[in-house]
């Protein structure tokens, strides 16, 4: 019974057992062990390195191992960096196990205060006791105060010879400037898949472990690129399966379905199966998987099947199993783009939905079912042609001569409002647009809106004019509007003012005309077809566009589902 103690209070975890020693064991970050061998070699080294990455993939590892290059002795004591740490002097041991004398390694969350930060730099002066160099690791640099930073700033541009700092951080984004000007950066990347699996199995071999394929597979990409956080899953699923890691006890460890099943389920959910959709799911939960892990799976399988549409090579990339290159060949010449694209969007709209929901399951049955309507229906372009071929219009020209084409003469128009403006500038204001078209390339904002909305004209001619105006107009409109005369024209024109009920304004001149052209627009044969075939649409904007040939662009309004058609 003491022996068992003995050993259970012995016990190292997998993530710090296997702890890289040396660059050689460093896996995925060849671009910074590459830097480093170079410049430990060539001897020019930089007086301070940050480190930044996500979580577990080796920031204070790296940080160590360039502490043990740096002031390795090796078994003969000799002097001077080395890219190949023994490992076994004293120098090396002692940074390994984080008690050397001359290599500090702070907490900078612990430790955030500028007095902290004097308190380190005093013993800056003091040449290292025991090493070649005095090392600071300050690990979660981000989290100093500013003054805190700013009492670092002169030593870390200018520190003694013997001092290399080497900072370690999760959020890059949050150290300042100034401080990370004096620093040579490394990104430390993100593990691959393969990287873990390789990884895993050269651990589970010297531990003299078995473990299904699958089973790590589904721990690699569950860890997301980090080391620490995939050597903590297999430490779990070593536990759970008593000394073997099998598929099964994984998929529960973590809350994952079978993947054919979720490969099944986006197959149902794309044709519009909702049925099979929902019972499919229903399985998947007593299974054990979580709506938001299935949602996420549903995501990246609607982004590989997409990539594989627009780049036919990522079907021979290694990362994708057999399973999903035969899904993608199956639904990627059978799905659009612009599908695809839909059920992208409602799938990351319904994660948000998933954190604000009571009940997690019922929220992604309500998200599976609006996919699995709206995956079955027609596209606008698609919705188009079958009217054109229902109706016997595929034929049908539009020209003016074979039917009625809608007029766009509006009493103010825009893009005639710099030949209007030369006109006034010559002192011709002879119409009532005329002058709003002036105010409004003017940009007399309040005076335009108010004489085409608040007035009407009971005559006008140059030089005079008579309007009926509303309780709306300010008092001073009448003078604002007799300066822009006179500034158009040059002189004063008379205005006579009268207030009660106005006639017909610009504003209803406008909206008359944009209604008869709708109506002579509906009387299209292509567009008469469209709006029967759709209960309930109206053409919402007319749009004029001038191409090679006058062409107008109608947009339709059906239960806030716009699309755009030219004509």
């Amino acid at each position: 019974m003491a022996e068992n103690n003995q050993k259970q209070e012995n016990y190292v975890v997998l993530a710090r057992k296997y702890r890289p020693q040396d660059f050689n064991e460093l896996l995925g970050q060849d671009a910074l062990v590459q830097t480093l061998t170079n410049a430990i070699r060539n001897n020019r080294l930089h007086h301070a390195y940050i480190l930044t990455g996500i979580r577990g993939v080796g920031k204070t590892t790296t940080a160590r191992i360039i502490a043990k290059a740096l002031n390795c002795i090796g078994k003969d004591s000799r002097e001077g960096p080395t890219i190949n740490p023994c490992g076994i002097c004293e120098n090396c041991r002692a940074i390994a196990e984080s008690r050397h004398i001359d290599v500090l390694e702070l907490d900078a969350a612990s430790r955030t205060g500028v007095d902290d930060m004097r308190e380190i730099l005093d013993g800056v002066r003091y040449k290292p006791t025991n090493g070649n160099y005095k090392i600071y690791i300050i690990d979660e640099v981000h989290m100093l105060s500013k003054s805190a930073f700013n009492a670092l700033l002169k030593t870390l541009e200018e520190p003694p010879s013997h001092v290399i700092f080497i900072f370690a951080t999760t959020e890059i984004r949050k150290v300042p400037i100034t401080v990370l000007s004096r620093c040579q950066r490394f990104d430390l990347q993100r593990l691959s898949i393969d990287t873990l699996i390789g990884h895993f199995k050269n651990i589970l071999s010297k531990e003299g472990l078995q473990a299904e394929d699958e089973a790590l597979h589904m721990i690699a990409k569950a860890a997301d690129g980090s080391c620490r956080d995939g050597l903590s899953l297999l430490d779990q699923a070593i536990s759970l399966g008593s000394g073997t890691i099998k598929t099964d006890v994984v998929k529960n460890m973590i809350g994952l379905a079978d993947r054919n099943q979720t490969f099944d389920l986006f197959e149902k959910l794309v044709s519009g199966d909702i049925n099979k959709t929902v019972a499919i799911l229903d399985e998947m939960y007593k299974n054990g998987a979580t709506p938001l892990t299935t949602l996420q799976d549903l995501v990246n399988i609607t982004h590989m099947i997409a990539k594989a549409k627009i780049v036919p090579t990522y079907m021979n990339d290694d990362s994708l199993s057999e399973n999903e290159k035969d899904l993608c060949a199956k639904l990627s010449s059978t799905i659009s783009i612009a599908v695809l694209s839909k059920i992208w969007q409602m799938m990351i709209k319904g994660l948000g939905e998933l954190n604000t929901a009571p009940v997690q399951i019922d929220a992604l049955e309500m998200i599976l079912i609006r996919i699995a309507y709206s995956a079955s229906l027609p596209t606008p372009s698609e919705l188009l042609h079958d009217v054109k071929k229902n109706s016997n219009l595929r034929n049908v020209s539009l020209s003016a001569e074979q039917a009625p084409a809608p007029v766009f003469t509006q009493p103010v128009a825009p893009a005639n409002q710099t030949a209007n403006s030369k006109e006034s500038a010559n002192g011709n204001i002879n119409t009532p647009e005329e002058l709003l078209a002036y105010l409004e390339n003017s940009k007399k904002i309040l005076l335009s809106y108010s004489l085409k909305n608040d007035l009407s004209f009971n005559s006008f001619c140059f030089g005079k004019m008579s309007i009926t105006v509303s309780d709306k107009i300010n008092n001073d409109f009448l003078l604002n509007l007799q300066n822009v005369l006179i500034e158009a024209t040059g002189q004063k024109w008379d205005i006579e003012i009268q207030r009660g009920q106005l006639g017909e304004t610009i504003a209803d001149k406008e909206q008359a005309q944009d209604n008869a052209n709708k109506k002579s627009v509906s009387d299209l044969p292509l567009v008469k077809a469209i709006l029967a075939e759709f209960n309930g649409a109206k053409i919402e904007t007319l749009t004029r566009k001038i191409h090679t040939e006058e062409k107008s662009e109608i947009s339709f309004e059906d239960n806030n589902n716009y699309f755009d058609e030219d004509l």
